[in-house]
């Protein structure tokens, strides 16, 4: 390494940097003990909540909303629908293509679930003003940005 060249830790963006990193690896800790009552897992609780909000998206979409590859989708989407959580069903026009449909079970789990991570939210961040939030969305949304087409580049 180059003497002239600072350390990490030296950046003054250093602390920013692993406040986040900490704050979002203490988040997925929280979040997956609170959910262990429902046996599910925080990857299991992304689908869940995109299957929720998206019914009928296909396994290809939400891999790509969830920023994973399509091993990580393999190997969880025969969980969930071993469990009864959710349902694979082959496009009308496309057989190749497989929709993903929550079943009543998984929409029953995935509202038990949404409250709890709600109420995680809401004990974690309600100290912080709104316009704070808010402020602070807008930087992460920023950073997302960068590192999303970071990995455009690279592709």
């Amino acid at each position: 390494m180059n003497k002239n060249q600072p350390l990490p830790w030296d950046h003054p963006r250093f602390r920013s940097w692993i406040a986040v990193a900490r704050a979002c690896q203490l988040m997925q800790l929280s979040l997956g003990r609170s959910l262990a009552d429902l046996d599910i897992k925080t990857p299991h609780l992304d689908i869940l909540i995109n299957l929720y909000r998206f019914e009928g998206i296909s396994q290809q979409e939400l891999a790509r909303k969830l920023l994973v590859g399509r091993s990580n989708m393999s190997m969880l989407l025969p969980q969930m629908e071993k469990r009864g959580l959710i349902e694979r069903k082959g496009h009308e026009k496309d057989k190749r293509v497989l929709r993903l449909f929550l079943t009543e079970e998984g929409r029953n789990v995935t509202e038990k679930a949404m409250v709890i991570q709600t109420d995680l939210i809401e004990r974690v961040l309600s100290p912080e003003p709104i316009d704070q939030c808010m402020a602070m969305a807008t930087s992460m949304e920023r950073i997302v940005a960068v590192l999303q087409q970071d990995l455009r580049e690279d592709d």
